[in-house]
């Protein structure tokens, strides 16, 4: 029996609760909404953040020169999405690479730092990791500063300390030196192990088939392109002609990893599935993505959809595969919403080359094109050509369209990056490097007042005038660089010349202006030997 007090007390309690159930859920409706409307407003928050700083992604193409696109006068083949972020953003007539091959130009591009001060030079497929763990490079500045980082494609700069197990973790890489994501082809495509590495690790490798390469002694019982010719399907010199993949023979031997080995005409379309992959992972916060592409560079091995596209052959139907590359990265961009807000340069390692060590019919069907434009020499040179390379800057709705004259070289991006994002240069980080981010937007034409450019030797541009250091009496050039547009015979004297005048370098004024050639000579001496530390 429940004593009448307490039965009335209940009866009074469950009213009072009643009559302010109302309130209590208006109470918490609210609360729960301030909740809701403080995530949002901080994912809101977070993202407004993340716009202020941009998206960057560099599209390296290997090898392209100067006139290898239509917009810088390209005959006998079309590039319509080239053209279409030259045609909406900043074109450079004197922007240079810092090196006239691949490896030293990469080395620089990334660290900001010379690559005569490093002995960069280009690679071996086996050398170990160039750019040494702690080293400050441009991925690693932008990882500091919230950044996504990702490099797809040919990496040529070493892996490992120099004995890689490639059957197990290949490391340290891209990503001790500031990448969060890497996929590569490891050196180059004319290299072994000729297969893709995904983060530190063979992708596809059956590890009962495990791979081993040599650069120096053949596998018993592996055929060579001088054992078996019957198995190539593109002529190659000496170098090109030991371990054959996909009907082609390369440079170095390997055996085993028969699950992993690549397909070369599957290049362009592996490595956008990958961009777009990272893209659109990071398409929430401020991403850097290093596209380094393996066209034009040799075997130039096209997808059969882009093969008849153009009249040179090969190295034709090269050039078109990477324009489209260029615009299925426009597209991906667009697609995940960040087009407007990802600064986009477009440019090359190094200056043209025609025949590479392969029988691709680069020279044969040339016709009229010329991929050095009008200026001299090529990949390997020293003369403008070898790192007068096209480039383009691309920010739709912030930099304007139009072109710039302005004296550029790579090796300012990092400094120039840095100032982009609001990053602070310690004395040790990119001491090469200058902040020219107003030339790179186009809000001014005011680009470098001196530039060094570096190939078998050192060449110093000032302005309009250029001078080449001569090599030195004991400096060797290897055997098979003979033919590669080095002219050595020039390179024993020094050279200089006016581009106002002679654009085309024909006409050595060494002789007519000693005291600029003393004046230069000293000025690179002062480069070469000045502190590794920053001078700003």
């Amino acid at each position: 029996i429940v004593c009448k007090p307490f039965v009335e007390l209940r009866l009074v309690f469950k009213y009072k609760i009643l009559k302010h159930m109302k309130h209590f859920s208006v109470l918490f409706l609210l609360l729960i909404s301030a909740m809701i409307l403080g995530s949002c407003n901080s994912k809101t928050k977070q993202k407004q953040e993340a716009m202020q700083k941009p998206n960057i992604v560099f599209i390296y193409v290997d090898d392209l020169g100067y006139a290898d696109v239509s917009a810088y006068g390209a005959k006998g083949v079309s590039t319509p999405n080239v053209d279409n972020f030259v045609a909406n953003g900043l074109k450079f007539t004197d922007a240079h690479c810092s090196a006239a091959t691949c490896t030293p130009s990469r080395f620089s591009l990334l660290t900001g730092t010379y690559a005569f001060r490093n002995k960069a030079a280009i690679l071996p497929g086996d050398a170990p990791l160039l750019i040494r763990p702690g080293t400050p490079t441009i991925a690693s500045m932008l990882k500091s500063e919230g950044y996504a980082t990702a490099v797809v494609g040919k990496w040529h700069l070493g892996l490992g300390d120099g004995n890689v197990d490639w059957n197990g973790s290949v490391s340290p890489g891209p990503n001790a030196i500031g990448f969060d994501y890497s996929f590569l082809i490891p050196a180059t495509g004319d290299r072994v192990p000729c297969v893709y590495l995904e983060q530190d690790r063979v992708v596809g490798l059956d590890l009962d088939d495990p791979i081993q390469v040599s650069y120096t002694t053949p596998f018993k019982g592996e055929p060579t392109g001088i054992t078996h010719p019957e198995l190539v399907r593109m002529g190659a010199d000496t170098q090109h002609s030991q371990a054959v993949v996909n009907g082609i023979s390369r440079i170095g031997y390997m055996t085993g990893g028969e699950a992993a080995l690549w397909t070369d005409e599957e290049f362009p379309f592996v490595m956008n599935e990958k961009s777009n992959d990272f893209i659109a992972q990071n398409n929430d916060k401020p991403f850097f993505l290093y596209y380094s592409f393996h066209d034009i560079h040799v075997p130039r091995l096209p997808h059969p959809k882009f093969i008849g596209q153009s009249e040179m052959g090969p190295r034709g139907g090269a050039i078109v595969q990477m324009d489209w590359c260029v615009g299925q990265i426009k597209n991906m961009l667009e697609k995940h919403g960040v087009l407007e807000n990802t600064l986009i340069v477009f440019t090359s390692d190094n200056g043209p080359v025609l025949d590479d060590g392969y029988t691709d019919d680069a020279v044969e069907k040339l016709g009229d094109h010329n991929p050095s434009g009008p200026f001299r020499g090529g990949k390997y040179s020293a003369f403008e050509s070898g790192t007068r390379v096209p480039t383009v800057a691309y920010w739709q709705g912030t930099i304007k369209p139009g072109v710039s004259d302005a004296l550029m070289t790579q090796t300012d991006l990092y400094a120039s990056v840095a100032a982009l994002v609001g990053h602070h240069l310690s004395p040790n980080e990119a001491p090469d490097s200058m902040n020219m981010l107003h030339a790179w937007l186009g809000h001014s034409e005011q680009g470098r007042e001196q530039m060094l450019e570096e190939s078998f030797t050192l060449g110093l541009r000032s302005r309009n005038w250029k001078y080449i250091q001569p090599l030195s009496p004991t400096q060797e050039i290897p055997g098979w660089m003979v033919n590669k547009n080095i002219e050595t015979g020039l390179m024993k004297q020094p050279q200089l010349y006016n581009l106002k005048s002679d654009l085309g370098e024909q006409i050595n004024l060494a002789d007519q202006y000693p005291e600029k050639v003393e004046a230069f000579s000293n000025a690179l001496k002062a480069i070469v030997n000045r502190s590794s530390e920053r001078s700003e």
